[in-house]
């Protein structure tokens, strides 16, 4: 997840930075003290988040906006003849200082977020909408941005500078500009309640995923759990203070393990219920009425637009550009993964008989007999890969593939300020020692942070002065934490997750724009995940597996008997995983394409879905409404089939690859150019085209998932 795939939907309103600004060695009557003002004499200019305070984010915040309009209103009243540069460059480049503010806050709320972040977020949300749509439904300002649109043919722009243009002029459309009077009215309450909506549907989840553990006592119900597991579940409950017990919570790497591997069906029901009714339970924290509310605004807004409805208005910017696009790709799919999934359900259920259980296959016995079926069809467990996927053995593996192609260097930095004690810091740099970026890693689950991962920034790149300023990157995780026994070990899974994201970084690492808007992941929302998904195809190569996967303990290469079960099961239960993404891609256009407000219950309208759909109740959407933060608080809304929509790109990319070599310099130096170095500055089918000479071909994909 990029994030740009920030949890927060205020931050798919306010660009990231940290540059330094021109106003910001002014003494501010209210926060002369203040950190998050200041200039930042750090390394690299990095926050100072061990001087940060909480209460320091408010005033800031507040100080940021003002020095934002004061900016908006220069560029209103200049009486110098209208340019590109004194009109577009000048509105560009305003608000660095609210930008750096804004990039701190809303990181610290999804990765290390308290009840006094989440308070200011609360109520900043209103405040921080009513600046944006100050902003875009300016009048005047919107007089001069048309005037430079309307005169860009006689203006010898260049293609960076019309796409700036471009952008820019739909921005002030799209966020409402033309709309009359009245209609404003209307536009700046619905975005005011959708901030706060959307911020209190991701607190709501956190709070309620947190509130959940099953505790286990005996150590007979613990059979069939892997060692590592165990372990990490008895100092989960000694943290808690519970000694000689067994803790296992809702984060993905300790519930998605215990429905794989525990052999007590009664506490695999139990967890499972848990999980798929996180914030769905009708208590303080449940989110069944905040989905609607959004689905609902986001319509209200659109059709204010005169769009039909929010999918309408959100994909006439991305590759896909309508709904009907995204349904024929979304249909196809579904077709062709049903007959897999029917097979699949067939061989658990056939299992299930064996062991005496009657009655269909459910949702918490699909990953359990999966295990069973994959070992016994492949003699391969994949629980015997995680002794050679420690975290540090795997964060070197993307370290030294990101060198092979592309030369990058990393160089811990462990003096720079971090937001908590977990955190990394690497210093990024070419073969010759130019400066890259620096990159915050950021791995380990825990409570006060959201769940999932993405990658963010705290600075995106841009050029100032005829200089580029380098990018503050940082991914962030939910792994378990190492035990007293053995350090953080992944599963493939997980290490997919850590190419995945690092992927997200080396576009925003690696971008070589002038204007921060386009700079990195500032790409079509159909597009962003291309640089994620193919860096994940090196993850499962032999050659590289055999440099990266050593045991922790021995240090021996992974064995090449291991690495091919490995590839022979890599299709194997793709049905299943094909299913229950695509589920969750249909549940998200169905929110999106309504035309008429929902007035129906959440689960309700699931069920019809699933219904329409003919899902097998074995398997559910990947993830349910409530518990949707890609939707809901993420940015993703009408964007979730972006991964599927990528997926087609990244497996006819990574086919030159495999032509002409896994490490070929002339080709990772065609995808640096081409794609990591671009950013949002072109289209991104001309972009790829550049790339690949062609059109991506769907074949690759359909291969790969083996359908």
């Amino acid at each position: 997840m990029n994030t740009n795939f920030r949890s927060i939907i205020i931050l798919t309103l306010i660009a990231a930075s940290t540059l330094s600004c021109k106003r910001e060695n002014t003494a501010y009557s209210s926060g002369e003290n203040n950190p998050l003002m200041a200039t930042w004499e750090t390394p690299f200019e990095v926050p100072p988040f061990d001087e940060i305070d909480n209460k320091n984010f408010e005033t800031a915040l507040s100080e940021g906006i003002k020095d934002q309009q004061e900016e908006i209103d220069d560029i209103i009243k200049s009486k110098s003849k209208l340019t590109f540069e004194n009109t577009i460059v000048a509105f560009e480049n305003s608000g660095l200082l609210l930008d750096r503010i804004s990039s701190v806050f809303y990181n610290l709320l999804s990765a290390n977020t308290n009840d006094d972040l989440q308070a200011t977020a609360i109520k900043m949300a209103p405040i921080l909408s009513e600046h944006q749509d100050n902003i875009y439904l300016n009048a005047d300002l919107f007089k001069r941005i048309q005037l430079i649109w309307e005169a860009k043919e006689a203006l010898k722009l260049n293609q960076e500078q019309r796409t700036l243009l471009e952008k820019t002029y739909k921005k002030f459309v799209r966020n409402g500009a033309l709309l009359q009077t009245e209609e404003q009215k209307d536009f700046r309450a619905i975005n005011q309640q959708l901030a706060l909506t959307s911020l209190q549907f991701g607190d709501n989840l956190l709070a309620d995923s947190n509130a959940y553990a099953l505790e286990v006592s005996d150590k007979k119900d613990l059979a069939g759990l892997p060692q590592d597991l165990m372990e990490a579940a008895a100092a989960e409950a000694k943290a808690r203070g519970k000694e000689n017990k067994w803790v296992f919570t809702l984060n993905h790497g300790s519930v998605i393990p215990f429905l794989q591997y525990a052999e007590n069906r009664t506490l695999r029901k139990t967890i499972w219920e848990a999980y798929q009714h996180r914030a769905n339970q009708d208590n303080k924290y449940d989110n069944k009425k905040l989905v609607i509310e959004l689905a609902n605004l986001r319509m209200q807004r659109a059709q204010l637009l005169g769009y039909k409805n929010h999918a309408s208005y959100v994909l006439e910017e991305n590759m896909a550009k309508n709904p009907e696009t995204v349904y024929q790709l979304l249909d196809k799919l579904w077709n062709a993964a049903q007959v897999k999934t029917n097979q699949e359900e067939q061989d658990i259920q056939k299992l299930l008989h064996q062991d005496g259980i009657t009655g269909n296959v459910q949702p918490y016995d699909w990953r359990f007999y999966t295990e069973k079926i994959r070992k016994s069809r492949f003699d391969f467990d994949e629980n015997a890969l995680k002794p050679y996927l420690s975290l540090p053995q795997v964060q070197q593996g993307v370290f030294d593939v990101a060198t092979k192609l592309y030369g990058l260097q990393f160089t811990a930095l462990p003096e720079l300020p971090k937001y908590h004690k977990d955190v990394t810091t690497w210093q990024v740099t070419e073969k010759d020692g130019t400066l890259v970026g620096i990159l915050y890693l950021d791995f380990f689950a825990r409570s006060n942070k959201k769940g999932g991962a993405w990658m963010t920034s705290f600075r995106k790149q841009q050029t100032r002065d005829g200089k580029r300023i380098a990018p503050i990157i940082s991914i962030v995780c939910n792994f378990s934490k190492s035990t007293d026994n053995a350090p953080a070990l992944l599963t493939f899974e997980e290490t997919t997750t850590v190419f995945h994201e690092f992927g997200h970084a080396l576009h925003g690492l690696l971008s070589n724009v002038n204007y921060r808007s386009l700079a990195g992941t500032n790409v079509p929302r159909d597009f962003v995940e291309l640089p994620s998904q193919i860096l994940e195809n090196w993850a499962a190569q032999p050659s590289v597996l055999k440099q990266f996967a050593k045991h922790y303990k021995t240090g021996e290469s992974i064995p090449t008997a291991l690495i091919e079960k490995l590839q022979k099961a890599q299709t194997f239960n793709q049905g299943f995983a094909t299913t229950e993404y695509l589920a969750a891609s249909l549940l998200d256009m169905k929110y999106h394409t309504q035309t008429q407000e929902i007035d129906e219950d959440v689960n309700a309208f699931e069920s019809k879905l699933t219904q329409q759909l003919k899902l097998t109740n074995a398997i559910i959407p990947r993830y349910r409404s409530t518990y949707f933060m890609h939707l809901f608080a993420g940015g993703y809304a009408s964007g979730y089939y972006s991964y599927i929509w990528s997926e087609v790109l990244d497996s006819d990319a990574f086919e030159a690859f495999k032509s002409n070599g896994l490490f070929d310099a002339k080709t990772a130096q065609s995808f640096r150019k081409n794609i990591l170095e671009k950013g949002g500055t072109e289209d991104p089918l001309k972009l790829y085209f550049n790339f690949r000479g062609h059109e991506p071909n769907p074949k690759a994909l359909l291969a790969k998932r083996g359908l």
